[in-house]
């Protein structure tokens, strides 16, 4: 059944079904970038750290594998996670997390998504962030966008 009071969100969300679905049957990747900030922090944190995302998703067998270096943080990472869905400004939950033996930068990973996971990440809805004991809630952050 079909809610009228959220008739775009079920076009929206056909939409994207029949992209993926298209994308599906020619599988192919997908560049995704974040440029990772304190002041993309909710709120902004004062901090020297900085660092970028660079991640590719693979419509085919759904996995996401990121790459994310970082300097100049206040202290060791303690965490660092996917989160969404959120637009710039707001918070989310975490939707992937990071191992915690991979926070070394380069930190690496791969993590095979949902369906809804992957329309919340194709949309823009999601954002990478890195946590350090100084900035328990997050240092550095950055929306996760497509790249090309």
């Amino acid at each position: 059944m079909i809610s009228t009071r959220q008739p775009h969100a079920f076009y929206r969300a056909a939409f994207v079904a029949a992209l993926l679905t298209s994308a599906i049957a020619h599988a192919d990747t997908v560049a995704l970038k974040a440029n990772l900030q304190p002041s993309s922090e909710v709120p902004p944190r004062v901090s020297k750290g900085h660092g970028t995302l660079d991640a590719t998703f693979d419509t085919g067998t759904q996995v996401l594998s990121w790459t994310a270096t970082y300097a100049d943080l206040s202290g060791p990472v303690t965490m660092a996670h996917f989160h969404g869905p959120a637009p710039v400004g707001q918070n989310a939950k975490v939707q992937v997390p990071v191992d915690k033996r991979a926070l070394a930068s380069p930190m690496q990973g791969h993590a095979t998504l949902t369906e809804q996971q992957v329309t919340d990440l194709m949309a823009g809805q999601w954002y990478f962030n890195i946590h350090t004991q100084e900035n328990p809630t997050g240092e550095i952050r950055g929306q996760v966008m497509p790249s090309n």
